[in-house]
């Protein structure tokens, strides 16, 4: 029997020995250390691991925020090492959306004006259809010329979420999004984002610390020492809480 070959259409993300190292000499600080990794397309991954394992370093690394110290990092079929810096973020724009704890809205702008922000930073006009089907799905058709301040948490982040798809990302990297949010509006945002990668085949990459918010993604890989320890597959709250308390064992 043959062995399938992999290619690019099947991974969103790729690293290769990817290691990151911050300052010099005695002062220097790895913050990863070979990590080798193929993330799928259209599945719901979230990365966990204790304070200090990577996990931040992991994310910058994956989406182009941060060029690693060594290794390759490929969105796709391309070396995001071998682009200069317009040309990065040129990428990160277009093919890459982010979602953070924060929401990192635009607090003058009205809800509409915040979702279509990277489409005008790009010079390009929202594709009706396609906006018209985000804002469905995130549910704020009736919240379009709010501003931030007058939204709740909950619909904030659901203006970022749409923001993040606009430009349809092949990757969505989120950092931490229900950190800020109570238990019933954050497992609202998590299955709305688990129900984005089933219905659309959205790739999403999640950082948490969240046992229960890992638990809405497909599989969870496990960092410590800036290293990638585990993996599980089909989580739930209770695996995941278990698993990381033997992470210092691994």
């Amino acid at each position: 029997m043959t062995t399938p070959v992999t290619t690019s259409q099947e991974y969103a993300v790729q690293l290769d020995s990817v290691a990151k190292t911050y300052g010099t000499g005695d002062g220097a600080v790895t913050a990863l250390r070979g990590v080798t990794l193929r993330l799928r397309r259209g599945r719901f991954t979230a990365v966990m691991g204790p304070s200090g394992s990577g996990k931040s370093t992991f994310l910058h690394c994956a989406a182009g925020l941060d060029r690693p110290t060594s290794g390759t990092v490929r969105l796709g079929d391309v070396d995001l090492g071998r682009l200069k810096e317009t040309a990065l973020t040129e990428l990160r724009r277009s093919r890459i959306g982010f979602i953070f704890q924060a929401y990192n809205l635009v607090p003058s702008l009205s809800a509409l004006d915040n979702i279509t922000l990277p489409l005008r930073f790009g010079g390009q006009q929202a594709d009706r259809a396609w906006l018209h089907e985000v804002i469905g799905r995130v549910g704020l058709a009736q919240h379009l010329d709010r501003k931030p301040s007058q939204l709740s948490g909950g619909q904030q982040q659901r203006v970022a979420i749409a923001r993040a798809l606009i430009t349809r990302p092949e990757v969505v990297f989120a950092d931490e999004p229900t950190g800020a949010l109570d238990t019933r509006t954050g497992a609202q945002v998590l299955t709305l984002l688990r129900d984005l990668v089933e219905s659309i085949g959205q790739t999403v990459v999640m950082v948490t610390h969240d046992p229960v918010a890992a638990s809405h993604a497909h599989s969870v890989i496990f960092l410590a020492d800036g290293r990638v320890v585990d993996e599980v597959a089909r989580p739930t709250p209770d695996l995941v809480a278990t698993r990381m308390t033997t992470l210092g064992d691994w």
